[in-house]
This record gives C-alpha cells, sequence and structure tokens, in this order.
C-alpha cells in the first residue's frame, strides 16, 4: 500500500495511516469507554486516583459494580493499581486516555450544552 501524505495533527500525534493492529486496538478502547459507569469511572481516574469505595460513592454505583468495570479496565491495561496497606488505589495507565476522555466528554458537554465546537 502507498504511503498516503501526512495530515495535519494534535502536537505527538501519530501521523502515519493505522493498519489493522492499530484500528483494531482503537477500537477495543472505545467498545470499553461505550458504557456510562466505566467512563465516569475513567473520568474520575483522570482527575485523580481512587480506591473503589470512592469511586463508587461518586459513580452512584455499587462496589461490586465499580470493582468488575475496574477489572475489565485493568486487564486491558487501560488503568493501573497501586497497595497502600489494605486499601488498592487505581489510576489511569497514560496520559493518551486521560486526553481521550477529558477530549470525549468535552465534546459531549459541547453537544449536550449547545456550545459551538472548537478546533
Amino acid at each position: 500500500m502507498p504511503e498516503r501524505e501526512s495530515v495535519p495533527a494534535a502536537p505527538g500525534a501519530h501521523l502515519r495511516e493505522p493498519d489493522a493492529a492499530r484500528l483494531a486496538e482503537a477500537t477495543r478502547v472505545f467498545a470499553l469507554l461505550s458504557d456510562a459507569t466505566r467512563l465516569h469511572v475513567l473520568w474520575l481516574l483522570a482527575l485523580d486516583e481512587s480506591d473503589v469505595g470512592s469511586l463508587a460513592e461518586r459513580c452512584a454505583a455499587s462496589r461490586t459494580a465499580v470493582s468488575q468495570h475496574l477489572a475489565k479496565l485493568r486487564l486491558a491495561g487501560l488503568v493501573e493499581t497501586r497497595r497502600e496497606g489494605r486499601y488498592v488505589y487505581y489510576r489511569l495507565a497514560d496520559g493518551h486516555l486521560r486526553r481521550l476522555i477529558m477530549e470525549a466528554l468535552s465534546h459531549a458537554d459541547h453537544r449536550v450544552s449547545g456550545q459551538a465546537p472548537h478546533d
């Protein structure tokens, strides 16, 4: 396949056309973001690391549900953990995911509030 001309992108963005493996991985990530509770948990983790109980309280979801979402996210490599005594704290695995979540929710905010989109 011939190489296509690069298109302008955000600083630090990869400029080459994605192959099947990269498209599949991005699709997998978007599928994990497609649950409202999971997205809420990820948004909270984009702000700061947290434990299951705090996340459940802030999401108005059961500890069991939040634990199951976190297990899926951890298995997928999107969140990491650290143990402090008997508590386990969760955090996002990287800044790419943080920016993706914030951009998705910023986009949603513009759509819901009726604000004009911007570049």
